[in-house]
């Protein structure tokens, strides 16, 4: 469920919407990828990132499972973000980068097998 709400929660909205940001350009997640990750609509992150929509806590929930990290992570202005480092080695960006040079492998052995190089030629 997804929450409209007034114009008093404004600054927090602007909170979340940053941080999603945040952590879609560290793993590197366009809103379609961070909504098929989630299982929620390209629309609905669209909504959250431009301060439309509040969240339910399964929503918010879903969303941290994506970047591996905690729900309050999400809520925190960036200079209260315990968790923050200036540099790029943090754990969600070599998480990050694991997902993909895993998926980067998998492609190439789907393409390796698919193209039958594996199979040994009899003669």
């Amino acid at each position: 469920m997804i929450y409209l709400m007034g114009s008093k929660s404004e600054p927090i909205r602007k909170v979340l919407s940053n941080n999603i940001k945040k952590y879609r350009g560290i793993f590197r997640y366009t809103q379609e990828i961070l909504a098929e990750v989630t299982g929620l609509s390209t629309q609905t992150i669209n909504d959250i990132e431009g301060c439309r929509r509040w969240i339910s806590p399964k929503t918010l929930s879903k969303l941290a499972e994506a970047f591996n990290i905690e729900e309050y992570q999400l809520l925190l202005p960036e200079n209260d973000n315990p968790g923050k480092k200036t540099n790029l080695l943090t754990p969600q960006s070599l998480i990050a980068l694991q997902i993909r040079v895993k998926k980067s492998i998998d492609s190439h052995f789907e393409e390796v097998i698919n193209t039958d190089e594996l199979v040994p030629k009899l003669g």
